[in-house]
């Protein structure tokens, strides 16, 4: 499989969080529910590298890594935390897609931190989720 193949399922999967999600925070605190996530995806992740054979690559992370992927990691719990209270509060179908703003901002970062070139067929798409996501809330 090519990346838009894996990005097309990563889409598909993100949906089902947000429904599976939305209905695992009922009567919960938010907090807890996100450390059970997490906790899945850590058991989860852990049984594919073993499954696979790569922990013995471990060696390869240098300090760049660590410190990159602990501060995503980072990033990540905070999404997540805040992505399982706005699920608690909020409607699915106004939280999924105000958090899909995330692709404006990772272009707006991948641009001015990473110097990504930008086009106009990106920024058009870019445009076109602000609006669309505009008008999801309007609904």
């Amino acid at each position: 499989m090519n990346w838009t193949s894996y990005a097309l399922l990563s889409a598909v999967f993100a949906a089902a969080t947000a429904l599976l999600a939305k209905i695992g925070v009922k009567d919960v605190p938010s907090n807890l529910a996100t450390a059970v996530r997490t906790t899945v995806v850590l058991v989860f992740a852990v049984g594919i590298v073993l499954a696979r054979g790569e922990q013995k690559h471990f060696g390869l992370l240098t300090r760049q890594n660590w410190l990159f992927l602990g501060l995503s990691g980072i990033a990540t719990g905070l999404s997540w935390l805040c992505y399982f209270r706005a699920l608690q509060l909020g409607p699915v179908s106004r939280v999924a897609p105000i958090d899909k703003l995330s692709f404006v901002i990772a272009l707006v970062f991948g641009v001015l931190l990473l110097h990504e070139k930008l086009t106009w067929p990106l920024a058009a798409g870019a445009a076109l989720i602000v609006a669309g996501v505009l008008l999801t809330l309007r609904g």
